[in-house]
């Protein structure tokens, strides 16, 4: 079985892929077979071949090598909503399960599997279970990704302590600039690093023209 990480974070549009994607370039770049599943993804474009997701796209080619899309992404729904809420709209039923009977053959096929959330940690998936359930019952480290932006030192510190309360180690955490605009961004990082029981990942900046590799230069992993 491969090791892994969950990758979650403060809320939607806060970097999640950009991230995971750097962290697929970064264990290549050690050498490591890697491969990354988006396994619920709201906001999917009708295609021939099905829905399909765009950043779920980009995660399965962003792999070490070639698998198929449903694996990398069972759960695609069209409405840019929730995705319990997608999923009663389209007469479908997330079962975690199924999640992790294919977490479990790709983690035969290579050394590491990342596996990107959706939305954040406490975001339902169906009327049992949420995202945090998937991820204990995936039982992997997690990496938090907060979103700096106004309100994100509250959302960061709450994630932290659910994700601790869970059981699961928090193995770090990347901060990404999400709005460039923000006040006092290096005093609010000092505050996130204070009070975050895990080491800080990385800084990752506003940047143009971004790509995998360009994001890995700023996290350790």
């Amino acid at each position: 079985m491969s090791d892994g990480y969950f990758i979650t974070g403060t809320d939607t549009e806060c970097g999640k892929t950009e991230i995971t994607l750097a962290l697929m370039h970064l264990l290549k770049a050690r050498g490591q077979s890697v491969l990354g599943m988006k396994p619920v993804a709201s906001g999917a474009e009708p295609t021939a071949e099905g829905l399909r997701n765009a950043d779920a796209l980009r995660i399965q080619n962003e792999a070490s090598f070639t698998i198929d899309y449903d694996l990398v992404n069972p759960y695609a729904f069209q409405p840019p909503i929730a995705p319990h809420l997608a999923a009663e709209q389209a007469g479908q039923q997330i079962e975690l399960q199924q999640i992790h009977q294919i977490y479990q053959q790709l983690g035969q096929k290579a050394d590491q599997v990342l596996v990107e959330g959706v939305g954040g940690w406490r975001v339902p998936l169906n009327d049992q279970a949420a995202v945090s359930d998937l991820a204990c019952l995936l039982d992997l480290p997690v990496i938090l990704v907060v979103g700096l932006k106004l309100g994100c030192i509250n959302h960061a510190l709450l994630s932290v302590e659910a994700i601790l309360a869970s059981g699961l180690p928090l193995a770090g955490w990347v901060a990404n600039l999400a709005d460039p605009q923000m006040l006092e961004s290096d005093a609010n990082l000092n505050s996130l690093k204070q009070r975050i029981p895990a080491p800080m990942l990385g800084y990752v900046p506003r940047l143009t023209g971004v790509t995998p590799s360009g994001i890995a230069r700023y996290l350790e992993l």
